[in-house]
């Protein structure tokens, strides 16, 4: 039975979409079968997929909508092993459109469940809020992974977004589970990453995972060519560190 992950922080620029991108890829090379949902209007992990956001007919807008089947809007991508349901512009309306609309938490839930029979690990690549959009995916999953960069505010708005977890635990979704916090954009040169990492790791301790992604040239560069850094180049800093958290994944769950 697979296991459904979300990947989210209200706070954007944080390391989300590349975490989402480059951990499917990492556990796809790994042999995992990976699902990866695009729940993010701007659609960057779509892209970074190669996939041209452009031409997506069906993707996570229908699916929420519940007029297309997950099965209708799954995309196989050139990464082994990984599938995506891609997201659109489009999809920016749909928390206005679920509004009135009854259990509109657990839209997605519904729509994806079923497929953990197929998959290993399906991901979800969150939009930076705490609106409906991120609430669907939370009431969907097992568990999620916190990404927070080793910068000045990295821990603003963490105990929101910790509260929101709380109060998805207690009323839609009790067994969702921290899969981990994950340190990203480390520069070990510089004073203050050290200081956010030792922060970090004192206050939540078990919960940090043991990897932290580093600060990476060629991790930036890799979305513009529609390629996850295991594609483009397997050989650099970030791809020996999503491989790493891959394994830290696959370890903790078997």
């Amino acid at each position: 039975m697979g296991k459904i992950i979300a990947i989210a922080n209200q706070k954007g620029g944080v390391g989300k979409t590349t975490t989402s991108v480059n951990l499917a890829a990492s556990l796809g090379v790994l042999e995992k079968k990976v699902l990866l949902i695009d729940a993010d209007p701007q659609a960057n992990a779509t892209s970074g997929l190669g996939i041209d956001v452009e031409q997506v007919e069906i993707g996570t807008y229908q699916l929420l909508e519940h007029t297309a089947s997950a099965e209708e809007a799954i995309i196989e991508t050139d990464s082994p092993n990984v599938d995506i349901i891609p997201a659109h512009i489009d999809l920016v309306a749909i928390e206005i459109e679920l509004v009135d609309k009854d259990e509109r938490e657990y839209m997605l839930k519904k729509a994806i469940t079923h497929l953990k029979s197929a998959y290993d690990y399906i991901l979800i690549d969150c939009a930076p809020s705490l609106g409906l959009l991120t609430l669907n995916a939370l009431t969907a999953s097992d568990s999620v992974i916190i990404p927070i960069q080793c910068e000045y505010f990295a821990l603003e708005g963490l105990g929101k977004l910790l509260n929101t977890v709380k109060s998805v635990q207690k009323i839609h979704n009790k067994d969702l589970d921290i899969e981990g916090m994950l340190l990203t954009m480390f520069d070990q040169r510089l004073r203050l990453s050290n200081q956010v990492v030792e922060e970090v790791q004192k206050h939540f301790s078990d919960m940090v995972f043991e990897t932290i992604i580093q600060r990476n040239v060629r991790l930036g560069e890799a979305p513009s060519y529609g390629e996850s850094i295991i594609k483009y180049d397997v050989s650099s800093k970030g791809a020996t560190n999503y491989l790493s958290l891959a394994k830290e994944i696959i370890n903790k769950n078997v």
